[in-house]
């Protein structure tokens, strides 16, 4: 979700400079309105040299979070730098998809008036859930069904927009409807179809510790769910492809 006055550089510089870093940005974006929940993409509210600043205040943080778990840091050389690294990981890496702007997708046009359903997958992705941190692995199909005016992708773009998506604190339900508007948004399809299945480690790591469960949704669009034939094909082949 992208407020549309965060375009335009010049606004929404609300908290002074002697502020830290995060609350500049926060500033910044309540002054313009703009969301900023976990699964939000927040780039275009960042200025140059922040994303950098950013990673040293996460990390002098979570230094605050070690030293309150009672570990001592100064003296067990494995901890010692846990900090840097953690803030490396969630600035970077795991969360990497709220502070970095979409990837660039080269699309080109639908030529040979392609119109046959296409199959993506399965894409691995990893993500995390929002209420605890913890690891959502898993896989995710993507069914397309082009017409004479859709825009086409490489496949490996496909990859690396699902990527972007997915590098959030989210829950899955809603990944998969972001990841279906993205690529609606891009490519203009008579039918999208998506489905992912992912283990939860929330539920393998902690509570009930359920190292079997798999959760898998849907989404689809268009001609998906008008056409039962067509969304059958979709399922039956993911399921080959699943194997």
């Amino acid at each position: 979700m992208l407020d549309r006055s965060l375009t335009d550089r010049t606004l929404c510089d609300a908290a002074p400079e002697e502020t830290s870093v995060s609350e500049r940005i926060r500033a910044r974006l309540t002054e313009c309105g703009q969301r900023f929940h976990a699964n939000d993409n927040i780039s275009a509210a960042l200025r140059e040299g922040e994303l950098e600043a950013l990673r040293g205040e996460v990390a002098e943080r979570m230094q605050g979070v070690l030293s309150a778990l009672v570990i001592d840091t100064a003296s067990d050389h494995n901890t010692a730098e846990t900090a840097k690294r953690v803030a490396r990981m969630f600035v970077d890496e795991v969360f990497g998809g709220r502070y970095r702007p979409a990837p660039e997708l080269t699309t080109f046009p639908n030529v040979s008036r392609l119109n046959e359903l296409m199959i993506v997958g399965p894409i691995v992705v990893r993500s995390s859930c929002s209420h605890h941190l913890c690891p959502i692995m898993g896989r995710v199909w993507i069914g397309v069904l082009p017409n004479a005016e859709s825009e086409l992708i490489g496949l490996s773009k496909y990859a690396r927009l699902t990527d972007w998506i997915m590098a959030r604190p989210q829950i899955q339900e809603e990944a998969v409807v972001m990841l279906a508007d993205e690529l609606e948004t891009r490519i203009r399809p008579d039918g999208l179809a998506i489905v992912m299945e992912a283990e939860h480690f929330c539920m393998h790591w902690r509570g009930v510790k359920d190292d079997q469960s798999v959760m898998t949704n849907s989404v689809m669009r268009g001609a998906f769910l008008t056409n039962a034939d067509l969304r059958r094909e979709f399922l039956s082949l993911r399921r080959i492809t699943r194997e």
